[in-house]
């Protein structure tokens, strides 16, 4: 990876940074319909996209935002879609027609909170299908990961995720956005751009593996063994995590995203203070990080997951460990008065005082409740 300009930092809100680190990507269209907090990320690409020659559509609803991205995809244009996890929830059936049409879309969920994490991960459309599903810490690394969202999409002909928040949208950081060289992309012979129009050869993009009459077609189920033979592999290969401290951690934090930063501080106090923790963060929630986890928790007493959920990122660490350790969760459910996630769980004294009570009390220990809300919510 290379970055191919000067290095020139500014203070940009999370939303506006990630619009420019897409167009600097290529990216050249978007469709979106506004909700909080993903409503700034759909403004800034309307006030950028024209400028760079590109074209950003408000569209009536999520479900017309993702076909219209649909479309330009399969003409080979660089293009993306978003929203929150709520609009997200309209789009699954095509999500999911469109990572077997090997379609190399980019969405992005500025979630409300972590709730959405079976949805990104599992999916909620139908079919044998996963994608790419990138989480990153802040806006620093959402300006990398949403460049990187766009040369994995291409690489693997395969929708990629990024996961964000209400922190990453709307928080302000000094960053630079600049093109990054992450290495040649496959060309696109398959795109239907109209260049064959006429010559008996022309091409259609289907789930199903279908070609137009005429014209030899795999199959429905030779092409999805294919696709699925292709998502193990990327499942081998785009495997990113970050870890800490974990050679002689006696207990392992385990969280994701925006929080993972809070639980990164607290864990540096930590073992300044002596205490023996260490934390795994999973960069990409799709692939998981299996093997990261079971290592770090390899002679652990206790493995923490940290998330503000009621608990889904922990089964996946349950699957990584194995029964090798106890696993418990030490988030929960924790928002504002507009349900976005950014509740008394992040502080970082009540992160501290949940993982050290599991540390000192094991698994079993109850966790300390969380300060009463004045608000009454």
């Amino acid at each position: 990876m290379t970055v191919t300009a000067t290095d020139e930092r500014r203070l940009m809100e999370g939303s506006e940074a990630i619009a420019e680190s897409a167009i600097a990507a290529g990216c050249r269209f978007f469709a979106g319909y506004p909700m909080t907090p993903f409503t700034e990320v759909l403004e800034y690409f309307a006030a950028k996209l024209p400028e760079v020659g590109g074209v950003c559509i408000n569209a009536e609803s999520e479900l017309e935002a993702v076909g219209m991205a649909w479309g330009a995809l399969a003409a080979g244009t660089r293009a993306a879609t978003g929203s929150t996890g709520q609009g997200l929830s309209l789009m699954q059936e095509s999500f999911s027609e469109i990572t077997l049409a090997e379609l190399p879309l980019v969405a992005f969920n500025m979630a409300r909170g972590q709730q959405d994490y079976f949805q990104a991960t599992r999916g909620g459309g139908h079919g044998d299908y996963r994608h790419i599903v990138l989480a990153p810490i802040d806006i620093a690394e959402a300006v990398e990961l949403t460049q990187l969202a766009f040369h994995l999409a291409d690489k693997w002909r395969t929708p990629v995720l990024l996961y964000g928040d209400y922190l990453t949208a709307h928080t302000q950081e000094s960053v630079s956005v600049e093109p990054i060289d992450f290495g040649p992309v496959p060309d696109k012979p398959w795109a239907v751009d109209g260049s064959l129009n006429g010559t008996g050869d022309s091409r259609t993009v289907s789930p199903l593996g279908f070609n137009k009459h005429g014209q030899e077609s795999p199959g429905t189920e030779r092409h999805l063994r294919a696709v699925m033979a292709k998502l193990a592999e990327v499942q081998r290969a785009e495997v990113r995590y970050e870890e800490g401290f974990t050679d002689d951690a006696e207990t392992v934090v385990v969280a994701y995203g925006t929080p993972a930063k809070f639980v990164r501080y607290v864990v540096s106090r930590l073992r300044a203070e002596g205490e023996k923790v260490g934390y795994v963060r999973p960069i990409t929630l799709w692939p998981f990080p299996y093997e990261a986890v079971a290592s770090a928790a390899a002679g652990t007493r206790t493995v923490a997951v940290f998330e503000l959920c009621a608990g889904q990122m922990i089964d996946d660490v349950r699957l990584g460990v194995l029964g090798h350790a106890p696993v418990v969760g030490i988030g929960g459910i924790s928002t504002d008065g507009s349900g976005f996630g950014v509740g008394p769980l992040l502080d970082a004294e009540i992160i501290r005082e949940r993982i050290l009570t599991v540390h000192h009390g094991g698994a079993d220990a109850p966790l300390p409740p969380l300060p009463d809300d004045e608000r009454g919510i």
